[in-house]
């Protein structure tokens, strides 16, 4: 007795297939490009569903349409998969080597499939093949990164699919079964509906990857000052609070120094916005020289910095910010700036964000006013 009819099983995996290509390819132009692959995965589950397609016209087409150019399909789409799943994690993809293998096999599959007509031997190649490309996209997620959900969905997909092809090839080598792919045999059947689920289950992993990868970009966006990757204004604040309030639980110190160019305005004046761009750049790279993992450096705007130095002292902020004032004043790459620095510690505990930045920049306005190229504490 059928369990379900594999011919429409064949039909929905390849209409699932073409849904999931089209929602793929609307994040593709809607997703910033910074999110590679999308195209790919696309082009894959497109392929897929031609797959599906000439899969469900067995014995009603020809056996080139319903068979070769099948399992062509099927190949490209698996080959498609890999390329984006490549892409998506910053891979260059070296598609000659599956290239030349996918023609080999097709080339091996349509010998038996014409000369010595064997399905045992076209359904062992057509699965292991099918095995290798889901297993090399499975490793390349497992290896790129943390296992959250999406990623964990799209992996246990490609493992379950591996696994399900991997059964059918033992029961096939095993045990007696039917030659029509779309007859009643359990075997067909079953490998149908799993296939089907896998790569529904696998088209919603990747859009879940694609849709965490632009939630960080855009976490990335509201936290990093685009042009110089200090961290934004308002997180620095966050950061801060967070910082005065383990303060007051742990009677330890933090230091704040605000740091401005001095004569910034000159050099975009003077040499040009692009080239004030580049002093900036170059500043905040200077500064991370000197800092440690947990120290965190923001901008305010325009040529203004703070720095937010955990654990510290003032006689160790005093350091810091002298060091970086001296590696500063002796910069010779592209147009010079010095640096006044004011510099402040916690001194109560009712201390807070505003009233150390407002003490932090009238040091370092009295630094500027002293002459520049300075740093005064506060």
């Amino acid at each position: 007795m059928s369990l379900f009819d594999t011919r429409t099983v064949f039909l929905l995996c390849g209409a699932m297939g073409g849904l999931m290509a089209l929602v793929l390819y609307s994040l593709k132009r809607n997703y910033p490009p910074s999110i590679r692959g999308l195209g790919d995965w696309s082009t894959a589950l497109l392929l897929m569903l031609f797959a599906g397609v000439l899969t469900a016209l067995r014995d009603r087409v020809p056996d080139a349409l319903s068979i070769s150019l099948s399992n062509v399909f099927f190949f490209g789409g698996l080959h498609w998969s890999h390329v984006g799943t490549q892409r998506f994690f910053g891979l260059t993809p070296r598609q000659a080597p599956w290239l030349v293998a996918i023609v080999g096999i097709v080339g091996v599959h349509l010998w038996f499939t014409f000369v010595d007509e064997s399905l045992l031997i076209r359904l062992t190649l057509v699965n292991l093949t099918g095995t290798l490309f889901m297993g090399a996209q499975a490793w390349l997620i497992r290896k790129n990164g943390p296992m959250r959900f999406a990623k964990a969905l799209a992996f246990g997909s490609l493992a379950c699919g591996c696994a399900l092809q991997l059964l059918r090839v033992g029961l096939a080598w095993t045990q007696s079964m039917d030659h029509n792919i779309m007859g009643p045999s359990p075997i067909h059947q079953l490998y149908a509906m799993g296939f089907a689920v896998s790569i529904l289950l696998y088209s919603i992993g990747l859009i879940l990857m694609a849709t965490d990868m632009l939630r960080a970009e855009l976490e990335l966006l509201a936290t990093r000052d685009s042009l110089t990757d200090a961290l934004t204004r308002r997180h620095w604040n966050a950061l801060c609070a967070s910082e005065l309030e383990r303060c007051k639980r742990t009677g330890r110190s933090v230091a704040i120094l605000a740091l401005d160019l001095d004569h910034f305005k000159a050099v975009n004046d003077t040499h040009g916005h692009q080239a004030g761009d580049k002093v900036l750049v170059a500043f905040v790279a200077r500064i991370n020289g000197h800092l440690r993992q947990i120290d965190r450096l923001g901008r305010f705007g325009g040529e203004e910095f703070t720095l937010l130095l955990p654990e510290t002292s003032l006689v160790q902020a005093l350091n810091v910010a002298e060091r970086i004032r001296a590696d500063l004043a002796r910069a010779h790459d592209g147009p010079s700036c010095t640096v006044s620095i004011g510099v402040v510690t916690n001194q109560h505990d009712n201390d807070t964000v505003e009233t150390l930045m407002a003490r932090a920049d009238a040091a370092m306005y009295r630094a500027k006013a002293g002459g520049r190229n300075r740093v005064e504490t506060g």
